[in-house]
């Protein structure tokens, strides 16, 4: 009804308006005055509107209704993005859960991840404390769903703790997701049964939004500082005195038996470290990757002779595909260093490299004294050796944050038996790398 008395006196001064500017086009004609009536017009038109507005309080609100919810989760934005920048663990998950309730008007707060309560705070009983497991019903189909639930009484909760005397009647429970993933969930609760306001299931969407931003950028945070690290551990590895004196050995032998093949080692050490300078971003093409273990190969090779043998079987259609910056070095280097190098007699590493599954699979095989079983686990979380390159521990984690937990470094080895390194990676061709690691795969 509002709305079409709004409208009735909107349409009566338009038909006003062209009446006026009719007759004033009729009788002066001059176009400063048409537009002096127009100005005249429109200033009166307004200014009645609003004052019919006013006097209803629409202006007022409208704009409050909204607006405690924007404010509220744009507070609760800033106050909590210093904390979840860190990552979502039960100490940044309960300071959120603190700045949540001292802005919002609910009774208690809840984060949860997967499996735990990782934050609670406000009204309700022990069973509820952080790092026990999630007890109710209604949050471990929200994790299983990923669907807004909204509760309005304490049965609907499904609690199985019958002797808990909880004041809690009824919640929002908002699923947390970061990267298409449910990571767990936010829920904001209130002491009297019945149906939350909407502006609290409208915060808790927002927030849990807000969280899952803010999960993402500390996911991007982390796979950055990575990838830092990894730049910085190889570039330290490959110019460290020991590599340098390897290889200038080497280049100081073939000075005085062949300068040519001296010279030309020196180019490609030159080269070695040029590729290593220039190296930016999160992927590099399969082209660049391999460039760059071939000139770490001939160094190596001419330091070893026949020692070392080097097999590769790799699909020249993969070329322009793209997969991780330092992440093939590390398995050469690895295969190299500690398979090779210790073992008496001559020694081969295989490099294949093929299309499967919709995947670009790597394999790095070696021959050499292998690694006890009981090893590998602590190879994958530990590198390794004294630690210098970048590290099988790196490169396995920066596959598991870039793609997921199944694309870790698979490892197969024994003693005297050798090593193969498998690796995974997505099919991605068509590469838009902004220097956080977000990529459009093929």
């Amino acid at each position: 009804m509002f709305l079409m008395r709004v409208a009735a006196i909107a349409f009566g001064l338009t038909l006003l308006q062209f009446g006026v500017v009719f007759i004033a086009t009729k009788e002066v004609g001059h176009p400063w005055t048409i537009a002096a009536v127009f100005f005249i017009l429109n200033a009166l038109g307004s200014a009645l509107l609003l004052d019919y507005m006013s006097k209803h309080n629409i202006v007022t609100v409208r704009m409050d209704e909204g607006n405690e919810h924007v404010d509220s989760t744009l507070l609760i934005a800033n106050e909590t993005l210093p904390f979840l920048r860190q990552g979502l663990n039960e100490e940044t998950a309960q300071k959120a859960a603190e700045i949540i309730l001292k802005i919002s008007d609910v009774a208690a707060v809840a984060i949860t991840d997967r499996e735990r309560v990782l934050a609670y705070v406000g009204a309700g009983c022990e069973r509820h404390q952080p790092g026990r497991l999630i007890l109710t019903e209604a949050t471990k189909q929200v994790i299983q769903t990923g669907e807004l639930k909204i509760v309005d009484n304490k049965e609907k909760l499904k609690c199985p703790v019958k002797d808990c005397e909880c004041p809690l009647e009824a919640a929002v429970i908002a699923p947390l997701k970061c990267r298409g993933q449910i990571e767990g969930c936010v829920k904001l609760y209130q002491t009297k049964e019945g149906q939350m306001p909407p502006h609290v299931v409208k915060l808790a969407v927002g927030i849990a939004q807000l969280l899952g931003v803010q999960m993402e950028l500390a996911e991007l945070d982390r796979q950055t500082q990575l990838v830092t690290k990894a730049e910085l551990q190889a570039l330290h590895a490959q110019i460290n005195p020991h590599f340098l004196f390897n290889t200038l050995n080497t280049i100081i032998m073939f000075s005085r038996t062949n300068p040519e093949t001296a010279r030309r080692l020196l180019i490609r050490l030159a080269a070695f470290f040029r590729q290593t300078l220039k190296k930016h971003g999160h992927f590099n093409s399969l082209r660049e990757e391999l460039e760059y273990i071939n000139t770490y190969l001939v160094l190596e090779k001419a330091r070893f002779r026949e020692k070392l043998r080097i097999l590769r079987d790799i699909d020249q259609e993969l070329m322009d595909y793209q997969i991780p910056v330092l992440t093939l070095q590390p398995l050469v280097e690895n295969a190299v260093k500690h398979g090779i190098t210790p073992k008496v007699g001559p020694g081969a590493v295989q490099i294949v490299i093929k299309k499967e599954h919709g995947e670009l699979r790597i394999m790095v095989k070696d021959d050499g004294v292998g690694i006890p079983r009981d090893r590998i686990g602590h190879v994958l979380m530990l590198g390794v050796g004294s630690g210098t390159g970048v590290g099988l521990s790196n490169v396995n984690e920066r596959l598991k944050s870039l793609f997921g937990e199944d694309y870790g470094l698979k490892i197969i080895s024994d003693v005297d038996q050798g090593t193969s390194i498998e690796v995974r990676v997505p099919l991605i061709l068509d590469l838009h790398d902004d220097g956080r690691g977000q990529v459009n795969e093929a």
